[in-house]
């Protein structure tokens, strides 16, 4: 992705602005988002057992496979052959929602467990992007 600089002028002649030698850093959304571009993927959230930790239906999750998931955090996981995306209690052993009509997710021994990578950043489009909606 090229970042555009934005370089910023005040538009008024006869002296000069202050701002006129000022050029804003390029904006690299995937800077801003991606710390390990290599291991690092995207999905969409479904459903709304993730609400409370503003993790909508729909959304675009950025989900980072090089952090190690820390009690607390929001991970998508291999639960019995299914993906989820909850909160780990790792003290517990739980898969927990944020959403109060959603029951805790015990993981026992017996269950196959295992965490794809840590949710990052979630991104809401307000539009449709063609990009997302491809069908692939």
């Amino acid at each position: 992705m090229k970042a555009i600089p934005n370089t910023a002028s005040a538009g008024i002649t006869g002296f000069e602005s202050p701002a006129a030698e000022y050029i804003q850093r390029p904006l690299s959304l995937d800077e801003l988002l991606i710390a390990h571009p290599s291991s690092t993927f995207f999905g969409h959230a479904s459903g709304e057992s993730m609400r409370n930790v503003g993790i909508f239906d729909g959304d675009t999750l950025i989900i980072d496979r090089h952090v190690t998931a820390q009690n607390g955090d929001v991970v998508v996981a291999n639960y019995n052959g299914e993906f989820v995306c909850k909160l780990i209690d790792t003290v517990r052993k739980r898969l927990l929602s944020a959403n109060d009509e959603h029951q805790p997710l015990v993981i026992h021994e017996h269950d196959q467990f295992c965490i794809e990578g840590v949710v990052v950043s979630s991104i809401r489009c307000h539009r449709p992007s063609p990009l997302l909606t491809a069908s692939i």
